[in-house]
C-alpha cells in the first residue's frame, strides 16, 4: 500500500510540474483578443500582439498564449489593429504658424509617418530633427527640402498663395550646386517642379539616382510624362500634367507649352503656370485618347513611377469634404485666425456650383486613378495638407475614402498609407505591416475598415514606437491644441 501512495504522489507532482506556466513579458504591452489587419496577410481574428522596446516582439493566436495577469494587458475584443498610417504629401512650411501643431494633429488621427514634399530647408529639417529626438511623441518625418524649380519659379514667397517653398535655379550648374547642398543636409528625397528645363530636370534625376534618392514632383511643363519617367522620375505628385500627355494632340500641346514658357510677357512663375494650365488642361481632357493614355501608363508601370494622386484635393469642388460640419469641427484645433478663416471660406464654398469644366476635370481624376490602379502602378496616399483646408491628420482619412470611391478595394487603400510608403523608402522590413521585429507603429480601431473605409476614423488608440496612447490620451492632445487659442 505504501508503494501505491508513493506512486500517486509522483504522478500528482509530475502533473503540476508539467503544467504550462503563465508567461510574463516584462516592460511590454500585450494587446489580446484583437483582429489584426496586415496589408499583405489581411484579417486574422483573436490575435495577441506583444510590444516591447518599441517593436513588435510576438504575434500569436490568443488561445496559444497563457499570459500572466501581471502583464500590462490591453483588451482588444471587438477591435481591429492596423499599421500606423502615412500621409505621403504634407507641407510644414506652407503655413508656418500651423506647423507646431501638426505633430499632435497627425498622431491624434493615427498618422505615424509623413513625407514633407517641399519647403524651406532649415524649417523642414527642424521638424525632422525634432521627430528624430522624440520618436515616441512625433510622427516619423521624411523631407525633400525646397522644391527645385526653374528660373521663373512658382512658390517664390511673392504672396500668401505662393509661400517660399522653392529655390530658383537659373542653370544646370545651379541645380547641381543646390542638390549637393541638400545631400549634405541629409534630405530623404528630391522634389522637382514644373518650371525646370528638360536639361535641369535630367540633371536632378541623374544626381538623385547617383545618391540613392527618390525624385518626386510635378512633370515639368517643358516635358511630357514619358520623357520625365524615362529620365528617372521616381514618383508623380497629384498626377500633375498627366492629362497633357494623354491627349490625341499631346505633341501640339507640348510645342505650345514650350512657346508659352518663353514668357514674353514677363509673368511671375505662379501666373505663368496658371496661365498654361488654364490654356491647356481643359483642351487636353477634351482630346483624351485611350490608346495614348494606355501607352503613357504602360511606361509608368515599366519604370515603376509611383503615383500620389491627392485625389481629395484634385476633386475639391465635387468631394466638398470641407462642407461637412463634422469636418469643420477640426478647425478648432488650428490657430484662431486660421481656423476662423477656413470656416468662413468653407461655408462660403459649400453651395458653390461647379462649372462643366470643373466637373469634367473631377471625373477625369477619378477615372485616371482607377486606370492607374488597374495598371498596378504603385500608389501612395497623400493630401497636400494644409493646402485647401485639408486639416493635418483628418484629411488623410478623407483621401482613403475617395481612393475607395475611385475603385480601390479597402485593403488596397490601406496599402497606400501603410506598406506602400514603407516600400517607397526601402523600409518594408521595418514599417508598414503587423509583423514580428517591425517598429510598433499601430492604430487600434473600433470598427473594421475592410467593411467600410471610413472606419479608419474610429480610432480607439495608437501606438508610436511602442508608446501607447489611449483614446483619453489622444483627446488630451487635441484639447491641448484648443486651449492654445
Amino acid at each position: 500500500m505504501k508503494n501505491y501512495n508513493i506512486l500517486f504522489l509522483v504522478v500528482v507532482f509530475l502533473q503540476f510540474s508539467c503544467k504550462p506556466t503563465d508567461t510574463v513579458y516584462e516592460d511590454a504591452i500585450c494587446i489580446v483578443n484583437i483582429s489584426t489587419i496586415d496589408p499583405n496577410d489581411g484579417l486574422k481574428e483573436n490575435q495577441t500582439v506583444i510590444l516591447k522596446d518599441g517593436k513588435i516582439l510576438k504575434i500569436a493566436a490568443s488561445s496559444e498564449l497563457n499570459l500572466s495577469s501581471s502583464n500590462k494587458i490591453i483588451d482588444g475584443t471587438g477591435k481591429f489593429l492596423i499599421p500606423g498610417l502615412w500621409d505621403a504629401h504634407v507641407h510644414f512650411t506652407y503655413i508656418e504658424e500651423l506647423a507646431p501643431r501638426m505633430f499632435d494633429l497627425f498622431l491624434a488621427h493615427g498618422i505615424t509617418s509623413v513625407r514633407d514634399t517641399g519647403g524651406k530647408l532649415d524649417f523642414v529639417k527642424k521638424w525632422k530633427d525634432k521627430a528624430l529626438a522624440n520618436p515616441t511623441e512625433a510622427p516619423r518625418v521624411m523631407i525633400a527640402g525646397p522644391l527645385l524649380d526653374g528660373e521663373t519659379n512658382v512658390y517664390d514667397g511673392s504672396d500668401a498663395a505662393h509661400p517660399e517653398l522653392s529655390v530658383r535655379l537659373s542653370s544646370v550648374n545651379a541645380a547641381e550646386e543646390q542638390i549637393e547642398l541638400l545631400i549634405s543636409k541629409e534630405v530623404d528625397l528630391l522634389k522637382a517642379y514644373e518650371m525646370l528645363t528638360p536639361e535641369q530636370f535630367i540633371k536632378v534625376c541623374e544626381l538623385g539616382i547617383a545618391n540613392n534618392l527618390k525624385i518626386t514632383g510635378h512633370v515639368p511643363l517643358s516635358m511630357d510624362v514619358i520623357s520625365a519617367s524615362n529620365a528617372g522620375m521616381s514618383s508623380m505628385e497629384h498626377m500633375r500634367n498627366l492629362e497633357l500627355s494623354c491627349a490625341s494632340n499631346s505633341e501640339e500641346l507640348l510645342y505650345e507649352r514650350q512657346e508659352l514658357l518663353k514668357n514674353k510677357d514677363g509673368l511671375s512663375g505662379g501666373k505663368l503656370r496658371s496661365s498654361i494650365h488654364s490654356t491647356q488642361k481643359e483642351k487636353a481632357i477634351e482630346n483624351y485618347d485611350r490608346i495614348k493614355a494606355e501607352k503613357v501608363l504602360g511606361v509608368l508601370k515599366k519604370n515603376n513611377t509611383w503615383q500620389i494622386p491627392t485625389l481629395a484635393l484634385n476633386t475639391f469642388f465635387s468631394t466638398k469634404y470641407f462642407a461637412d460640419s463634422i469636418y469643420q469641427n477640426s478647425y478648432q484645433y488650428l490657430p484662431d485666425s486660421i481656423g476662423q478663416y477656413w470656416k468662413k471660406r468653407s461655408i462660403a464654398l459649400k453651395d458653390f456650383s461647379m462649372s462643366e469644366a470643373l466637373k469634367i476635370q473631377s471625373d477625369f481624376n477619378y477615372k485616371m486613378v482607377k486606370k492607374i490602379y488597374d495598371f498596378d502602378i504603385p500608389i501612395m496616399a497623400g493630401t497636400d495638407t494644409p493646402i485647401a483646408y485639408l486639416t493635418p491628420g483628418l484629411s488623410l482619412h478623407k483621401e482613403l475614402a475617395v481612393l475607395v470611391k475611385a475603385g480601390l478595394s479597402p485593403i488596397d487603400a490601406l496599402k497606400t498609407a501603410t506598406i506602400n510608403p514603407a516600400k517607397y523608402f526601402n523600409l518594408e522590413n521595418e514599417l508598414g505591416r503587423i509583423k514580428e521585429t517591425m517598429w510598433a507603429d499601430l492604430v487600434i480601431l473600433n470598427a473594421n475598415p475592410l467593411e467600410n473605409i471610413n472606419n479608419t476614423q474610429k480610432i480607439n488608440a495608437i501606438v508610436k514606437e511602442g508608446k501607447y496612447y489611449s483614446r483619453k490620451n489622444l483627446d488630451s492632445l487635441l484639447n491641448g491644441l484648443k486651449v492654445q487659442h
